[in-house]
């Protein structure tokens, strides 16, 4: 019996999820959590405005393969269709700080932090100078995990702060759903060689460390006071 390379890279995956699961535990139970969530909206929105354009180098690699390798063509065809379901979601970050009385061009101005751009940039390397599919456990661990649809309740009781400022992980908590199984149906119709698989299972990995890395930043942030453009 074949066994689904879905399920292989779940359980790699699984391997280090519940690191990244308590820290993000800690960030939601965090005495300074209305101090720390417009941080946290400031190091997603570094990290998501790459979503669209890490995928469009991977679909142009892709692309450029695809005539004899099959598993580019299969990459393309998911590419193509989840590159417009990504559109915009950086803007609504923007969005939600807004709602929250900061300054939306914060992300815009800062210099993007170490550890986003070790979550991100990894993945440009072996885009170019491996094989485009490596992007797949990337994607797999950021929407994988959808966001549970009671947090938002949960967060606004404990910070005070209006639901339009969650809106980000509220559409999230419905859309990566949809987009978990569609990954997981793509690596599986895939014809992944021994290797690419080990490769994707490899950038999974990756990018739960680095993902934890982020968010313990965004924990050990004291400039958060500095985003407020309104007077409490």
């Amino acid at each position: 019996m074949t066994t689904r390379h879905s399920r292989v890279l779940l359980a790699k995956i699984d391997l280090l999820l519940p690191r990244l699961a308590e820290t993000s535990q800690e960030l939601w139970n965090s005495q300074r959590l209305r101090e720390l969530y417009p941080e946290y909206l400031c190091m997603l929105h570094t990290a998501i405005r790459s979503t669209v354009p890490l995928m469009e180098c991977a679909l142009e690699e892709a692309e450029n393969r695809a005539a004899d390798d099959p598993a580019a063509e299969v990459l393309v065809t998911y590419l193509t269709r989840h590159i417009r379901e990504e559109q915009g979601h950086d803007e609504w970050l923007r969005q939600d700080l807004e709602a929250l009385g900061h300054d939306p061009q914060e992300p815009l101005r800062r210099v993007p932090a170490a550890s986003v751009a070790n979550l991100v940039g990894a993945q440009y390397y072996w885009i170019r100078h491996y094989h485009p599919a490596c992007l797949l456990g990337h994607i797999a661990v950021l929407e994988g995990n959808p966001p549970s649809p009671h947090l938002v309740d949960e967060l606004m009781r404990r910070t005070g702060f209006p639901r339009s400022g969650f809106r980000t992980l509220e559409r999230h908590a419905a859309l990566d759903v949809k987009h978990r199984d569609e990954i997981l149906r793509t690596i599986d119709g895939m014809p992944l060689t021994h290797d690419l698989a080990t490769a994707v299972g490899l950038s999974a990995l990756h990018s739960v460390d680095a993902a934890d890395t982020a968010l313990r930043a965004v924990l050990a942030s004291r400039r958060a006071p500095a985003l407020a453009t309104t007077q409490a």
